[in-house]
């Protein structure tokens, strides 16, 4: 009876012992598996992140948070479009401070970007995207087809293009890079049957409504003003076809007539999450030529309408600026303004019908 009670137990207790191995190979194979699994993870959300964090090893990195530029190209500018740009320090040409809080700041040079984008029917291959100190977004360099490669006298319209256009040298251009542009995408200006896709730049006449754009001109050959800062983009409304007149709705909100003979370029600018980075420090400022700001409060009267008073003083009237114009709500925009009949919906009215 002994002896059978005693076999029972070993076999129970062997059951249990594979049992326990097989679980135990489980759990690691688990343990395994999503550990890979968890480094794959976070090696491609490192990768893909749009914004680069700092390890905390001095107190201006533990705040830090930049946009990545993996993506973008390492070495110097195309010398041929670039000049010398002389720093002001908010001076205007009498000497006086005419722009606040400029000065020092690194030494830059301009990149002549092509934001007029008359090079119709000209196709280009995009080489490179590049940084620019001097604006939030990226700019893309494009090298323009060889005219020789063009039989007939269609090769020397090219080449008659080419020269005479001002932004391009050596065959190569800067322009403004969207959202979606890659290096060796092709782009084209007002180019026939070409597709509206990013990079590409039509008169707004020929641009489908609806579609996004940027780099939008008010004035027929002048170039494109509005739409250019990093992540921005305006939208096509409408086409009025009487007066020639197209609708675009602006990132503000406003809703504003222009010529459907200007340009404008396809897709969103590029960039986006510029307005995310945190500079981390003051010297980051200092290096960009921002110099401090000082309160209103803190100065004597004689400086500021808030200076003076014993102790600390909160200023002792609505918020001014130095000359006493009110702040924060006043309109300064002329009543009769020129350009009003332009705009067929201010960006107020458009809050308000958004609101209701």
């Amino acid at each position: 009876e002994e002896g059978r009670v005693i076999a029972a137990m070993a076999s129970f207790m062997a059951s249990f012992g594979r049992l326990a191995g097989l679980a135990r190979s489980v759990r690691e194979a688990v343990v395994v598996n999503y550990g890979v699994a968890t480094k794959a993870v976070h090696a491609q959300t490192r990768s893909y992140a749009p914004m680069k964090l700092y390890k905390p090893t001095t107190p201006g990195q533990r705040h830090k948070i930049t946009v990545r530029r993996d993506h973008l190209w390492k070495g110097k500018p195309f010398r041929a479009l670039t000049k010398g740009k002389r720093s002001t320090g908010g001076r205007n040409n009498t000497g006086r401070i005419t722009a606040f809080h400029r000065g020092g700041g690194h030494k830059r040079r301009l990149r002549l970007v092509d934001v007029h984008r008359t090079l119709y029917g000209v196709e280009g291959t995009v080489k490179r995207l590049e940084y620019d100190p001097n604006r939030s977004a990226d700019i893309a360099l494009v090298e323009y087809d060889h005219p020789g490669n063009v039989e007939g006298s269609q090769g020397d319209e090219i080449a008659d293009l080419l020269a005479s256009n001002s932004f391009v040298k050596k065959r190569h251009a800067y322009i403004i890079a969207p959202e979606g542009l890659k290096p060796g995408d092709r782009v084209v200006s007002n180019g026939k049957d070409a597709a509206v896709s990013p990079g590409n730049a039509f008169k707004l006449r020929d641009i489908p409504v609806g579609v996004e754009i940027h780099n939008i001109e008010l004035r027929p050959g002048k170039g494109g003003q509005l739409v250019r800062s990093a992540g921005v983009t305006a939208t096509l409304m409408r086409r009025e076809a009487e007066d020639g007149y197209c609708i675009v709705k602006l990132p503000s909100g406003e809703q504003r007539y222009v010529l459907g003979e200007c340009m404008a370029s396809i897709g969103a600018v590029g960039n986006k999450d510029h307005h995310n980075r945190k500079l981390g420090k003051a010297g980051a400022n200092r290096w960009r030529g921002r110099r401090p700001v000082v309160r209103g409060v803190a100065m004597n009267p004689v400086d500021h309408p808030h200076g003076g008073g014993e102790g600390k003083s909160s200023g002792g009237r609505p918020s001014s600026t130095p000359w006493g114009k009110p702040t924060k709500g006043y309109r300064t925009r002329k009543k009769k303004k020129e350009s009003d009949k332009f705009v067929h919906l201010s960006r107020h009215h458009a809050k308000r019908k958004k609101s209701r």
